[in-house]
C-alpha cells in the first residue's frame, strides 16, 4: 500500500472513505442511503416563517425540518449595494476584489425583503447538526474540481493555500481571461500549476451545471424542489480529495469503479491509471487494519504514545478535551519535563482527533498545568503548528493560567461520533445509571405511595436481577421492615428483560 491512499468501501447502502495520509487514517467519511448530505444541494424553497427579531427566516427546501436563512445570506437586488465601513473587501486571494459582493446589508429590515409563502433558489451552506436544521444562502457556489464557480457575484479569487505570489499573479490572470462575463471565480488549491485549457474547461463545465439548474427553476411548479444536488460521496472523494499527494484510488466495488474510471478519465486523465479495484476475500478496511483505527479513534479515552490520555466528552453546546498524564511519570526527575512531553504529545493527538471526528463548534482544551511560561508557550506554538493541516478554519486563545486553551472550528457537518452512535437508550446519552442501591429505596418509597392502592395479602416486586439479588441481600433487613410496616408479604421477581432502573409493584 501507498503511504498516501483513498480508500472506498461501497456496501450495503452505506459507502465510506477513507483517507491514508503517511500510513495514518487521516479523514473518514460516512453516507448512508437514506441519509446523503445536503450540503451542496440548490432548491427551490418557500419561505415559512419571517422572523425580524433575529433578521432571519426559515425556509422549506423538502428536509425534515426547516433551513435557516440569515438576512445576510439574501442576494441584493441589482444596482444596490453590500452593507461595507469605507473600505474595499478583500479577496479570497488576499487582493482586492473585481466587484463586491453584493449581499444584503444586515441593517435591512428582512420584512424588506421576505414574506411568508415567497418562493426563493437557495443553496444549503451547512448541514442539519444535532436538533438544527440546515443553514442556506442565496449566493450559489458550485465548486469544481480546480474552481469555484459563484453566478452571483463578480469576484475573482485564489487559495490562500497557494502560498507562491508568483503563482497566485499567473493563475488570478488565467482566470480573468477564461471567466464568464457574469459570475466570479475561485481557484483552489488544486489548480496550482495548472494550464489555461484545464482551468476553463472546468469552468466551462460548471457554468453548464448553472445554466441547468436555472432551467429547472424555470421547469419547477411548486415549492419545495430540488433543483440541483451535489455528487454523492464516491464522486466527491475523487473530486476533492485525490489529490498530487495521494498516490492512489482503491475501491471495492465494480459498477463504482466503473462510474470512477469514467469521471477521472473525463476531468482527470493523467490519474485514471491510478485507479485500483479491490477483490480480496477480506472487507476492504479489515485487509488496510482500518476498522481497529476508527474504533480507537472514537474512543472516550484516547491513548497517547508515552502513556498519558486524553478524555474527550461531547456536549451539545461546546466539546471538552482533558489531557491526563496516565501512567506516565517521565524518565528523569524534572516533573516539568514530563508534564511538558505529554502536552506535547497531547497537542499532535488533538489536532488529530478533531479533523479525524470533525468536531466542530467551541472547544475547550485542559492541559496539565505548566508553571514555566516558556513550557506553556512551546506547546501553544506546537498545537498551531499542528492545526495549519487542517481545511477548517479554527481559532485558538492562548494557554491561560489554569491550562485552558478556548479554541473554535468551523463546523459544516456532523461530526463523525454523532453520525455512527445514538443517545444511549439506557441512561439517555448522560452516561450514568442510578445504583442498585438507589433504585431499591425508590421501590420502597414507591411501595408507601400505592400500598392502598394494590390488592390481596402479598406485593410482587418485579425488577432487575441485580436490583432483586440487592433486596435479598444488602437490602434484606429493609425489606423485612417493611413487611411489617406495611403489613404484606414482599416476594422478588427477577426479570431479564428489565431496564436497571425499571420496577413494576403488583398486589396479590
Amino acid at each position: 500500500m501507498a503511504n498516501n491512499t483513498l480508500l472506498i468501501n461501497v456496501d450495503i447502502g452505506e459507502t465510506r472513505v477513507g483517507l491514508i495520509a503517511e500510513g495514518v487514517l487521516r479523514e473518514l467519511y460516512v453516507e448512508r442511503r437514506h441519509h446523503r448530505s445536503p450540503v451542496g444541494n440548490i432548491y427551490l424553497g418557500r419561505v415559512t416563517r419571517v422572523l425580524p427579531g433575529m433578521q432571519a427566516a426559515f425556509i422549506d427546501v423538502g428536509l425534515d425540518r426547516a433551513a435557516f436563512l440569515h438576512v445576510e445570506d439574501l442576494q441584493a437586488e441589482p444596482g444596490t449595494e453590500e452593507e461595507g465601513d469605507g473600505n474595499d473587501k478583500r479577496s479570497a486571494s488576499g487582493g482586492n476584489s473585481r466587484g463586491r459582493r453584493n449581499r444584503v446589508s444586515r441593517k435591512t429590515p428582512i420584512r424588506d425583503l421576505l414574506n411568508e409563502g415567497q418562493q426563493l433558489m437557495v443553496q444549503v451552506s451547512k448541514g442539519p447538526i444535532g436538533t438544527k436544521g440546515a443553514r442556506v444562502t442565496s449566493h450559489v457556489a458550485l465548486p469544481g474540481r480546480y474552481v469555484v464557480f459563484m453566478p452571483t457575484v463578480d469576484h475573482v479569487g485564489v487559495s490562500k493555500r497557494i502560498g507562491n505570489d508568483r503563482e497566485r499573479r499567473r493563475l488570478k490572470e488565467v482566470i480573468d481571461s477564461v471567466k464568464p462575463p457574469h459570475g466570479g471565480v475561485v481557484v483552489r488549491t488544486l489548480a496550482q500549476g495548472l494550464t489555461k485549457k484545464k482551468l476553463k474547461a472546468d469552468i466551462g463545465y460548471l457554468v453548464q451545471l448553472w445554466e441547468q439548474t436555472q432551467k429547472a427553476r424555470e421547469a419547477a411548479k411548486k415549492a419545495p424542489t430540488l433543483l440541483h444536488e451535489e455528487p454523492d460521496l464516491v464522486i466527491q472523494s475523487a473530486r476533492d480529495l485525490f489529490t498530487e499527494d495521494v498516490s492512489e484510488i482503491v475501491v471495492d466495488d465494480r459498477d463504482e469503479y466503473q462510474r470512477l474510471k469514467e469521471f477521472l478519465t473525463l476531468f482527470l486523465p493523467e490519474r485514471a491509471n491510478d485507479l485500483q479495484l479491490y477483490e480480496g476475500d477480506e472487507p476492504l478496511f479489515d485487509e488496510y487494519g482500518i476498522e481497529e483505527e476508527i474504533t480507537r479513534a472514537l474512543s472516550r479515552k484516547v491513548q497517547l504514545p508515552s502513556g498519558g490520555h486524553l478524555v474527550i466528552d461531547q456536549a451539545e453546546a461546546l466539546t471538552a478535551i482533558d489531557v491526563n498524564t496516565g501512567r506516565f511519570t517521565g524518565k528523569g526527575r524534572d516533573v516539568e519535563q514530563t508534564i511538558l512531553q505529554t502536552n506535547l504529545e497531547a497537542v499532535r493527538e488533538i489536532a488529530y482527533q478533531l479533523l479525524f471526528r470533525n468536531i466542530g463548534g467551541l472547544i475547550v482544551l485542559d492541559f496539565i498545568d505548566m508553571e514555566r511560561h516558556a513550557h506553556r508557550e512551546k506547546v501553544f506554538k506546537a498545537f498551531l503548528a499542528a492545526l495549519k493541516t487542517d481545511k477548517a478554519r479554527t481559532t485558538a486563545i492562548r494557554i491561560s493560567e489554569l491550562g485552558l486553551v478556548e479554541m473554535t472550528r468551523k463546523r459544516t457537518r456532523q461530526s463523525l461520533g454523532r453520525t455512527l452512535y445514538e443517545p444511549c437508550f439506557f441512561c439517555d446519552g448522560t452516561g450514568l445509571l442510578q445504583s442498585k442501591e438507589t433504585v431499591c429505596h425508590e421501590i420502597f418509597r414507591q411501595m408507601r405511595r400505592e400500598r392502598d392502592s394494590l390488592p390481596g395479602y402479598k406485593i410482587v416486586i418485579s425488577a432487575h436481577p441485580a436490583v432483586c439479588d440487592m433486596l435479598e441481600r444488602e437490602e434484606k433487613a429493609s425489606v423485612v421492615e417493611a413487611s411489617q410496616r406495611f403489613q404484606r408479604r414482599i416476594e422478588l421477581k427477577p426479570r431479564n428483560d428489565y431496564h436497571l432502573e425499571q420496577f413494576d409493584l403488583t398486589g396479590v
